[in-house]
């Protein structure tokens, strides 16, 4: 295969860092140079690596092969008049537009600090605000595996840590916050 004829979802790129190489004979130093070396990237995911890669790229990333194959979430969601169903437990027509929502998911962020102090649990919020009906079981959502939840939930999902929190993330069903738990 040609230096060219990458596999599809992958560029070619010339690293910014440089190498030291000697160029010597007989053990006589004749030159130092600087050697620039190419990389590839993920053209959906934006991840690089040095070794060329040998098929195409997977758009969600799947194709790397680390990362757990479940993870375990809860999270506080505030739907919108936009959100695919605009109504919920405590709301039967949710009327708010996606700026009022994100106002109040950064209202809840906010609240979140309770967490960090110990005056609050993550699930306490969860009960109390999220449009969820997960929120009867404090936001947990269960474990779940890669392509069971909305793409952007899924990213957010799977790059948290256990115990970190998310930043609002949005989707077809509104705004959420999610901690993985496991």
């Amino acid at each position: 295969m040609a230096d060219e004829e990458l596999p599809a979802g992958w560029e070619k790129r010339l690293s910014r860092s440089t190498v030291s190489a000697l160029i010597f004979t007989f053990l006589k130093i004749h030159d130092v140079i600087l050697i620039r070396q190419h990389y590839y990237l993920n053209v959906y995911t934006k991840e690089s690596q040095w070794d060329r890669p040998d098929k195409p790229a997977d758009p969600s990333g799947n194709n790397k092969g680390d990362g757990p194959e479940e993870v375990q979430c809860s999270h506080l969601l505030v739907k919108h008049s936009g959100s695919r169903r605009p109504s919920s437990w405590r709301e039967e027509n949710i009327t708010r537009s996606k700026e009022e929502a994100l106002e109040l998911i950064k209202c809840r962020t906010s609240i979140i600090l309770l967490i960090v102090s110990g005056k609050a649990t993550f699930a306490d919020l969860a009960s109390k605000y999220s449009d969820c009906s997960s929120a009867k079981r404090g936001g947990d959502l269960g474990p779940f595996s890669r392509g069971t939840m909305q793409k952007p939930f899924e990213q957010a999902a799977f790059a948290l840590k256990v115990g970190e929190l998310s930043s609002p993330v949005h989707t077809d069903s509104g705004i959420h916050i999610i901690q993985r738990t496991a």
